[in-house]
């Protein structure tokens, strides 16, 4: 089986986040960045499904040089080889569109990404490279079986769980319990350093979307404590200053 796996180089969660250029520009200045959570599930099931050589892992990137080093421990894992696509991603429609035209002329069986990428959330990529490459897709996938040339996935519903057979090839998204993420060990990082990582050049295509700018939370308030004696004050702060009831 030949399996792609997606991934993203995105900010550690502990990285304290700050923007240049009048809120336009995410400052990546001394920013620790990781590879993506989810992607990182969703190569251990790709690890997982074809280990005994059953096939074989690709990992693919749209980044630019700076991302080499979560592709290189996404090979000390255990993906086979490497694909950087040397573009900065601008939005989701621009790296799927890149990688779908990358496997237009490299098919796959399985194309597997995360749920969702934890620095924009979008949850875009699975559903739109499937669209692009006519081939069927689900996202937030919670298990991932194959048996033949047919996967069994369960997915998280609203109110509950969905099971599907879709014939391969397919696009999946993967969720917490498709698998847990793998330690490299030290053949693992060793191995790596000599693992094929090809660089190929984006292709043109418009994007649909610009940032104008980005905006921090607001700081959280200071807590007002309610003596339970108080009821009564308790539902009228809720109601003047909340405003939830």
């Amino acid at each position: 089986m030949n399996i792609l796996v997606c991934i993203s180089n995105v900010p550690d969660t502990t990285t304290k986040i700050t923007f240049t250029d009048n809120n336009t520009q995410f400052n990546a200045n001394g920013v620790q960045f990781i590879l993506n959570p989810y992607d990182e599930i969703a190569l251990a099931r790709a690890i997982e499904l074809t280990e005994g050589g059953n096939g074989k892992v690709t990992v693919i990137n749209v980044g630019d040089a700076s991302t080499e080093p979560t592709i290189r421990k996404a090979l000390a894992i255990g993906a086979t080889d490497a694909v950087r696509i040397n573009a900065k991603p601008h939005d989701a429609w621009f790296v799927t569109y890149q990688i779908a035209q990358f496997v237009k002329s490299n098919p796959f069986d399985l194309i597997l990404t995360g749920r969702e990428s934890i620095d924009y959330n979008g949850s875009k990529v699975a559903g739109m490279l499937g669209e692009l490459l006519d081939i069927p897709s689900a996202s937030i996938v919670k298990k991932l079986d194959i048996e033949g040339n047919q996967a069994t996935v369960e997915r998280e519903i609203e109110g509950g769980k969905e099971v599907l057979t879709i014939p391969l090839p397919l696009v999946a998204g993967a969720a917490e319990g498709v698998s847990e993420p793998k330690i490299p060990n030290m053949r693992g990082i060793m191995s790596a350093r000599t693992k094929p990582l090809i660089v190929i050049e984006a292709v043109d295509v418009k994007t649909n979307s610009e940032i104008i700018s980005y905006e921090t939370p607001a700081p959280r308030g200071q807590v007002e404590l309610i003596g339970a004696d108080d009821p009564a004050k308790l539902v009228e702060l809720l109601h003047t200053k909340a405003r939830v009831i």
